[in-house]
């Protein structure tokens, strides 16, 4: 199973997460995918570090890292540092990681 991400978009660098972010929430989790204004697809996510001094982006990057097991360096806040809605850049090879990332999303019914 698993195929293209709703959320993510291959680019010759790698991979791009459209995530919505909630910071300060009750636990460090994935709650779905949701439709954006422009009808793409983000993955709804929130964890309980504070939005202060990039505490909270520092905690995401360390979550997708250990839910998707790549390496924290491969992954990157590239827009919306200081916004709930972020785009994350997954370096490396584009096809193999939005399967992997298709898979786990199929497997969470997040697709």
């Amino acid at each position: 199973m698993g195929g293209a991400v709703s959320f993510a978009q291959i680019t010759p660098e790698g991979l791009r997460l459209r995530i919505r972010l909630t910071p300060s929430g009750r636990r460090d989790g994935f709650d779905g995918v949701m439709l954006d204004a422009d009808d793409n697809g983000v993955l709804k996510a929130s964890v309980t570090k504070a939005p202060e001094d990039g505490k909270a982006n520092q905690a995401l990057i360390k979550m997708l890292a250990k839910e998707w097991k790549v390496a924290k360096s491969l992954l990157d806040v590239i827009q919306g540092q200081t916004n709930r809605n972020k785009v994350v850049l997954i370096r490396g090879d584009a096809d193999a990681l939005n399967k992997q990332i298709g898979d786990w999303a199929h497997s969470q019914d997040f697709a």
